[in-house]
């Protein structure tokens, strides 16, 4: 195991009813002119913006909105946010959404207190400074609600980014698995998969001696495994939310990814498919993944075999290990496609004639050096052959 730190000190607070607390908790970590940021249409037909804007006046908290976030959230917004709250002199932002709208508060709030470009934290520098966020969760799958990340796409050029810091992890994040209850079974699905996919980011390591972290992700996949069909077949199923809706904060927030290296090269891949074609990020991953582990799967055959036996249930080939990684790496396959997600280029609408683009932008665009670091360095030929296995 190697040596880190974990720093993770955010305040949860689960269960149903608890966005009416919105406001308590503003005003308790400090939130006096406060940014309500949020998507669309369902933020405000489903009554939950009303109810949490009425948990701040019931605190004497000021205001002001900004609505319009979109899945793979955009640069523009976020400058557009960055103005009013320095307009409105607002010193705490709440989000109330999913990851989308989570990753583009954080951007606002590194945003506001720095001089420079924000950009500038999505091109590699470490957000030190923020304002101080909260969140009221709506979608279980990007983890944003405990984690120090946040993931932008540049409407010039269409560079999806990720940045990062201690900075952007959220003093509060109200968590009611209700709320996940009338979400489309796609996007349900879409999130599972996400979840499932920061969980193997994780799990594809080059250090040794991991057991402790190793058993936890295994366990988060299995709870996936489980809860994923049930949700889909019973969305109403307020239990199966509640542990898909946990399990998605601890796949995302590192306590299973301490000491260890990781990999994020399906993400890296993935970003590009969604910022070119706007599919949900999810649905990029299912058709993603299976494609990239099955071409880095021989760097340690091992470590793919063993998530075979202990979350899909294959039986150990100790004589051809590499027939027992397969079997996972499919049984991981055919789960994503049984709660509805795409298995190619085609169900992802996504084109083989824009391999080339696609490539060019991951490997390069953005001040990129032609490869892509992780559990296996990939350069540019491997990152066409990977998405001509997607096709």
């Amino acid at each position: 195991m190697d040596n880190f730190t974990f720093y993770s000190p955010t305040f949860f607070v689960f269960g149903k009813e608890t966005e009416n607390q919105a406001g308590e908790y503003v005003k308790r970590f400090g939130g006096s002119r406060v940014l309500v940021h949020y998507g669309g249409k369902s933020a405000k037909s489903s009554g939950l913006l009303d109810r949490v804007e009425m948990s701040l006046d019931k605190e004497g908290i000021s205001y002001v909105s900004l609505g319009g976030v979109k899945p793979n959230p955009r640069s523009g917004l976020v400058y557009e946010g960055i103005e009013l709250c320095k307009k409105e002199k607002v010193d705490f932002i709440l989000a109330v959404g999913g990851g989308s709208v989570i990753d583009s508060a954080k951007a606002i709030a590194a945003g506001v207190v720095y001089d420079g470009d924000f950009w500038d934290f999505y091109s590699g520098k470490l957000i030190e400074e923020a304002l101080p966020l909260g969140t009221v969760l709506t979608i279980a799958a990007a983890g944003s609600e405990g984690s120090p990340d946040s993931v932008i796409t540049k409407e010039e050029g269409m560079f999806k980014r990720g940045a990062t810091g201690n900075a952007i992890r959220p003093k509060f994040s109200i968590l009611n698995p209700a709320l996940t209850q009338s979400l489309p079974p796609h996007q349900t699905a879409a999130g599972i998969t996400d979840i499932m996919a920061h969980l193997y980011e994780r799990y594809l390591t080059n250090t040794k001696e991991v057991e402790v972290t190793d058993r936890l992700i295994e366990a988060l996949l299995l709870t996936m495994r489980h809860e994923g069909p049930r949700v889909i077949a019973d969305p109403n199923n307020y239990e199966a939310r509640a542990n898909i809706m946990w399990a998605g904060m601890m796949a995302h927030n590192n306590a299973v990814g301490v000491g260890r290296s990781q990999d994020w090269t399906s993400h890296d891949i993935e970003h590009e498919l969604s910022a070119l074609y706007d599919c949900a990020h999810g649905a990029g991953l299912a058709v993603t993944m299976p494609a990239v582990f099955t071409y880095v799967m021989k760097h340690d055959i091992m470590r793919f075999a063993k998530a075979a036996v202990r979350v899909w249930g294959c039986e150990m080939d100790f004589d051809h290990p590499e027939v027992t990684a397969r079997e996972g790496i499919e049984a991981l396959r055919n789960f994503l496609i049984s709660i509805g997600m795409p298995r190619n280029f085609k169900e992802l609408g996504a084109r083989e004639e824009d391999i080339p683009k696609l490539v060019e932008v991951l490997c390069r665009g953005n001040g990129r050096n032609g490869t892509l670091n992780g559990f296996v360095t990939l350069n540019e030929d491997d990152c066409t052959k990977i998405y001509r296995m997607m096709v």
